[in-house]
């Protein structure tokens, strides 16, 4: 899969405003430019913004380590911890894997503030490969 096909990997990715910068089997790039079209009725943003690009970005790595077998990663479980709020900003999202097994994977997603260097959330995803089609 090309970086190129990875900037529309999902629409619902897509809508949050997560992008893929660079995707390989053993790490994943990304950033989501934050605004107050990602905020709660309370001016912050919404946690399931983080999910989303941590449950994305551990999926596109660990479907692209398991490309070349013929199959893909679903996510199983996401675990993800909000730390600090923002209002507004860039967040630079790194996913790496754990654990890369025949049948499982377990991947750590950071999300931090591009601005201050913090870290904002942290996910792990475990992901069950499985065959396409």
């Amino acid at each position: 899969m090309q970086l190129s096909e990875l900037s529309q990997f999902s629409a619902f990715a897509t809508a949050s405003g997560f992008i893929v910068d660079e995707a390989s089997g053993a790490r994943v790039v990304g950033h989501i430019d934050l605004s107050e079209d990602h905020h709660t009725p309370w001016g912050v943003v919404h946690g399931g913004v983080y999910t989303t690009a941590v449950e994305s970005a551990a999926s596109v790595g660990a479907s692209l380590a398991v490309e070349d077998k013929g199959q893909f990663a679903v996510g199983v479980h996401n675990a993800t911890d909000f730390m600090r709020s923002m209002k507004a900003g860039r967040v630079d999202v790194v996913a790496e894997p754990l654990q890369q097994g025949r049948v499982q994977q377990l991947w750590l997603v950071t999300i931090t503030s591009t601005d201050t260097g913090k870290t904002v959330a942290r996910g792990q995803v475990r992901l069950q490969n499985v065959p396409k089609g």
